[in-house]
């Protein structure tokens, strides 16, 4: 995952060099809201965590009145970094997804303008300014300018990832306001090829207080549980191992007590561990289709409402590194019923899979 900034804190007096960035963006002044950007920028790495909770706000405020093809990004990566030392999340989440809603949509512009005005088959291209020319404005067409607010969205939207992971990680609350509305075009826009947007992809399809149902089609039996903050399926299979098979519910090999913490730890670790998971299941769709442990809980079907997980013996063994996707975000999986035998066979009913026990060889 994206870090915003990395390298040695000094002593700063950060909070008047926000309030001069402040000032001069007020005053609209080009050239004095210049010189306190690069001061703001050069200071936000040495500024000390109490300073960062109070300017992390004032940071993103300030991102609509930056303009489309001014430095907003860099400006909201500091608004991001503020809140990775300790800035509220939710205060300043709003301009900050806001801003990545804009720069994805006006990158899909930028594609559906190029492939538009050009020969079929031929491919947006690869998304740095140095394409940015006089030709390439022309082809997007419109108004110069805002051909050049395309272009420059479409060059630069990735620089919008780390601020967005900053507060959708730290946030049930945010993700539960803001991810749907930009997960179908962040998936659309990755969906070009041209833009590593995975991990924002991840973060806006985190579920948060999601039920699930799983049935185990090898002893026959159904559970309810309750999912939150799991980054993808490798943490997902841990969680359901520890629920089910750390709990007798289920047979198998429970996993390790390190690969749960490691998944479940408010704490992130402290760089990558060598800590291993291993398998416990063949994780399938209601169809029969395999959903693998590289993708997400939200790739599980919803059926009749719910989401339905069917769980087999594993074909192969397989392990992984026990270490979650997102460091910051811890998941939770929580047991909240045993369906009876009748509720069971009713939703095994609704799968592909068989209607009872079933042993594969």
């Amino acid at each position: 995952m994206p870090v915003i900034f990395k390298g040695k804190r000094k002593a700063s007096n950060f909070a008047d060099t926000v309030t001069e960035l402040e000032q001069a963006v007020a005053a609209r002044d080009g050239d004095r809201t210049g010189r306190a950007f690069t001061a703001m920028m050069s200071g936000v790495q040495s500024a000390s965590e109490a300073e960062h909770v109070v300017a992390g706000p004032r940071l993103a405020a300030l991102l609509p009145a930056f303009p489309p093809t001014g430095p907003r990004p860099m400006l909201a990566m500091a608004a991001g970094f503020c809140v990775e030392r300790g800035a509220d999340p939710a205060a300043c989440a709003e301009p900050v997804l806001d801003g990545v809603h804009q720069d994805l949509l006006d990158a899909l512009e930028f594609a559906r303008r190029w492939s538009a005005a050009g020969p079929a088959g031929d491919e947006p291209p690869e998304p740095d300014q140095k394409i940015i020319n006089r030709s390439l404005l022309a082809r997007i067409g419109g108004e110069e300018y805002e051909a050049t607010r395309l272009a420059l969205a479409w060059c630069s939207v990735e620089e919008w990832q780390p601020p967005a992971l900053a507060v959708l990680c730290r946030s049930a609350e945010v993700r539960r306001q803001y991810a749907s509305a930009l997960l179908p075009a962040c998936r659309e826009l990755a969906a070009l090829q041209r833009h590593d947007l995975k991990c924002l992809a991840y973060a806006l399809a985190v579920l948060d207080d999601e039920p699930l149902l799983v049935l185990h089609r090898p002893t026959g039996t159904g559970f309810e549980l309750r999912i939150g903050g799991i980054g993808d399926n490798f943490q997902l299979h841990t969680l359901l191992a520890h629920v089910l098979v750390g709990s007798g519910h289920v047979p198998g090999d429970r996993p390790s007590a390190e690969s749960v913490r490691l998944a479940t730890d408010p704490e992130p670790a402290r760089g990558r561990t060598q800590a291993v998971a291993t398998g416990a299941f063949e994780l399938l769709a209601p169809d029969g289709e395999r959903i693998w442990n590289e993708g997400l809980p939200d790739d599980i079907p919803v059926v009749e409402g719910r989401r339905l997980l069917v769980l087999d013996e594993p074909t192969y063994q397989r392990s992984w590194n026990a270490d979650r996707f997102f460091p910051h975000l811890p998941g939770t999986a929580e047991l909240t019923r045993v369906l009876p035998p009748d509720e069971t066979q009713t939703w095994f009913g609704r799968t592909s899979l068989g209607n009872g026990i079933h042993r594969t060889a």
